[in-house]
């Protein structure tokens, strides 16, 4: 099944070669302390049938005592499945993961046994742009939406039960499409199970974990001093933004974003191709730590060519001021509106 691309594999153009970041600021994000990895982490959940996704994040924050957390998209309580969940101040990129394409394994049954010929006929229909109105239980407006089916691929059918596999836009309702599938075949049907098995970057296959292993990671650390686990259960908060392209930047411009700056040319070393003005991107540190998320105002090829000018708009900032020092050139009676192009004190 031929499917995109969920993580960043673009390759890099330079603006600077061999920039030098300070050790004595920051840290790689797998370095980080445990405490510090909780509060810039991420949970690839997986879901359990029964409880909703409000009260599963309920329990992950008394879980780990922090006072915020939030979940990217919400799994119905019969709905198992990935479910990324954001943990106090890694709470900031969910809007990331807001638009992301998900996957979905499907147990559909129809009420009358067809040919599976006639059935793969149908499901090719429904690839593409689609209409839907939301279902009477549905927490949007109830108003009909175009939404994207990328592929649907039939994985077995069994008489009236067929196993689906469906990759569609964010905010597809997979139990009206089941429906609509059985009104195409004119037999009816309707989604007997579902089960979520990708959100963006976030896969049942890589670094998936449940409850179970979240409080069994938690007891080894506190109770017998074990660190390792928290690390491999929760993930750093760059994993959520593997899927957004990159610009990385100097220890020199890091400050200044963090107070809210723009990101000027001069405080770029390199940057992922094939960003175009509007893009979300992430604006990364040498270290690969997530500094803020902003909206790309050039392409990749002219952030690393012209010698001024804003590259990225900030709209959120991550790391905390304070984490690299301020090295741009205070002004008297305002902030700092551009991270990159004052000189150094």
């Amino acid at each position: 099944m031929a499917t995109r691309s969920t993580v960043s594999e673009r390759p890099l153009l330079y603006r600077v070669k061999d920039e030098y970041t300070d050790s004595r600021y920051g840290c790689r994000p797998e370095d980080r302390d445990p405490e510090t990895h909780i509060r810039y982490g991420v949970l690839n959940l997986d879901k359990p049938r029964g409880p909703t996704s409000h009260e599963v994040v309920a329990w992950i924050k008394r879980m780990l005592n922090i006072p915020k957390a939030g979940h990217a998209g919400t799994l119905d309580p019969k709905v198992s499945g990935v479910l990324p969940v954001a943990l106090a101040e890694a709470t900031k990129v969910l809007q990331a993961l807001a638009g992301c394409d998900k996957e979905y394994i499907c147990l559909m049954r129809l009420h009358s046994d067809v040919p599976e010929s006639q059935l793969l006929d149908v499901l090719k229909e429904f690839i593409g742009p689609i209409y839907q109105r939301p279902p009477l239980r549905s927490a949007v407006k109830r108003r009909i939406r175009i939404k994207h089916i990328y592929n649907i691929e039939l994985l077995e059918k069994r008489g009236k039960d067929v196993l689906l596999r469906i990759h569609c836009e964010s905010g597809t309702y997979v139990r009206k499409l089941c429906h609509d599938i059985g009104e195409a075949l004119g037999v009816g049907a309707h989604m007997r199970e579902l089960r979520r098995i990708r959100v963006g970057p976030f896969h049942e296959d890589e670094n998936l974990v449940t409850l179970n292993e979240l409080r069994d990671a938690l007891i080894l650390w506190r109770e017998f001093n074990i660190p390792d686990y928290i690390k491999k259960v929760i993930l750093p908060v760059e994993y959520a933004v593997r899927h957004i392209p990159k610009v990385y930047v100097r220890d020199s411009a890091v400050d200044a974003i963090c107070h809210g700056a723009s990101l000027a040319v001069p405080g770029i070393v390199k940057v992922e191709d094939g960003i175009k003005p509007g893009d979300l991107v992430a604006i990364m540190t040498l270290k690969n730590e997530l500094v803020a998320l902003g909206r790309a105002q050039m392409t990749s090829k002219e952030m690393v060519t012209v010698e001024k000018g804003i590259a990225v708009r900030t709209t959120r900032v991550i790391m905390k001021p304070g984490t690299y020092p301020p090295m741009w050139k205070k002004k008297k009676e305002a902030k700092p509106e551009q991270a990159g192009t004052e000189t150094k004190e």
